[in-house]
């Protein structure tokens, strides 16, 4: 029987910079729908589990601001700068909390025109809340392997990293 010669090892071809720049950009864009989808679906979980709770009288963005501010006591404006808030109407939704009882505010009194923010116990129970639905949501992620591929830790260093890139294009700007 003849031998057979093995057949050529064929070179994979390279991408061409354009392309692989055009499938970067596209891969970009792709993340930053599947982000604001996420942020979407986190408020619907959380208006969900309000929904269930009985609770129609707080939205989930009021939710999530109570969840933040955890056991800290804090003013408005540092709310903002410590990412315990995203929003632009902070204003607005501390004194909707504050009418509903969920949060104490107080006057400073060093500077009066600075207020100090802190949950009430109502508000304590808000934040509990919140914490049992991400813990359940994390179980169910682990246990289907989800957080496993990639790391979940190495996504977050990612996105700490796109993070930090976009502060830097915000602070250049200005």
């Amino acid at each position: 029987m003849p031998q057979r010669s093995p057949s050529p090892v064929r070179p994979v071809p390279a991408i061409h910079p354009v392309a692989q720049q055009s499938t970067r950009d596209e891969s970009y864009m792709e993340s930053l729908q599947i982000l604001e989808r996420l942020h979407r679906l986190l408020l619907d979980l959380v208006k969900d589990e309000f929904e269930r709770l009985g609770r129609s009288d707080l939205n989930p963005v009021q939710a999530l601001l109570i969840y933040n501010l955890g056991a800290a006591e804090v003013t408005a404006g540092e709310l903002r700068t410590r990412g315990m808030y995203q929003g632009s109407n902070v204003s607005y939704n501390l004194k909707k909390l504050v009418d509903l009882g969920y949060v104490h505010h107080e006057r400073s009194e060093m500077d009066r025109r600075s207020v100090r923010v802190r949950l009430t116990p109502t508000g304590q129970e808000v934040r509990d809340r919140v914490i049992e639905l991400f813990a359940r949501h994390a179980e169910g992620l682990e246990m289907s392997g989800v957080l496993d591929d990639p790391p979940l830790e190495r996504v977050n260093l990612q996105w700490r990293r796109v993070e930090r890139y976009w502060a830097e294009q915000i602070r250049y700007i200005y």
